[in-house]
């Protein structure tokens, strides 16, 4: 077996890992849910290198994201569900069926998209996706049929918080300003005090969880992802964190010998030298 740019030889990689006798143990054994977590895991990795603009990592993160595709292809070919070609297939339909003024007649291109045009692309998508399901025996909505079930639950929390309160919001369910949701945060802080006081652990989580929620909220009324702000500030404690660790260091001293009022002087210095 040798390397290739074909995408046939990484399926062909991937058959042979798992076969039942000859495989590796480990792929063998694996199913959709024990591989769920390593995709998500190669998604952020890929996001990871572009932000640090790292194009030999991004290279390779895209490899092995591709892989996980790939993987779970394999999995379902086992099972008699579908094959790789047919994820591509699906894609490349859809594709071109929401791209009309691209791949259309000399008309549909000329006419460009039209208003109110992709969202009769998505819902024409949605009743073959619905009928689909039907024809095969299964509960049509794959998601539940509430007006909120349709958003991930696999999403990373800040992100399915945000994508709730959008969809909510476009039904009117929303905050008029900003300053509202300030108050909101106040009063669950209340709360999580209050919990606190009393020592009952479920009650904290509800609460401390309430408020984040409500944090998120601020942020989408101020314009602002909470999951791109968060990361932003990981970065930054982590950079100031390392000043620390590189003072101390520079003095003889370590994060583990340090005291805590050593530690947070040089943590304003960090702040200060920005």
């Amino acid at each position: 077996m040798k390397p290739s740019q074909d995408i046939s030889r990484l399926i062909e990689i991937m058959a042979a890992l798992r076969a039942p006798k000859t495989g590796c143990p480990w792929d063998i054994e694996q199913n959709f849910s024990t591989i769920a977590p390593y995709t998500i895991e190669e998604a952020y990795e890929v996001a990871d290198a572009i932000a640090r603009g790292d194009f030999d990592d991004l290279r390779e993160e895209l490899g092995d994201l591709l892989l996980q595709v790939v993987y779970h292809a394999q999995m379902a070919e086992e099972a008699g569900e579908f094959a790789f070609g047919d994820v591509v297939e699906a894609i490349t339909t859809k594709m071109i069926r929401r791209h009309p003024h691209v791949f259309g007649d000399e008309k549909a291109r000329s006419a460009g998209m039209a208003k109110g045009m992709w969202e009769k692309i998505k819902a024409a998508e949605k009743a073959d996706k619905r009928n689909s399901r039907i024809a095969r025996g299964l509960d049509p909505e794959d998601n539940g049929s509430g007006y909120l079930d349709s958003v991930p639950v696999a999403l990373p929390a800040l992100t399915r918080a945000l994508k709730l309160q959008e969809k909510a919001a476009r039904v009117g369910f929303d905050w008029s300003e900003a300053a509202s949701i300030l108050d909101k945060i106040e009063e669950e802080i209340g709360e999580l005090r209050e919990a606190l006081a009393n020592g009952d652990a479920a009650p904290i989580k509800d609460e401390f969880g309430d408020m984040l929620f409500a944090v998120v909220n601020l942020g989408r009324h101020l314009k602002l992802d909470a999951e791109a702000a968060l990361s932003g500030t990981n970065d930054k404690f982590r950079s100031r964190f390392h000043y620390v660790e590189r003072e101390l260091v520079a003095s003889g001293s370590s994060p583990e010998k340090a005291t805590l009022d050593e530690m947070e002087a040089l943590w304003q210095q960090a702040k200060s030298a920005k």
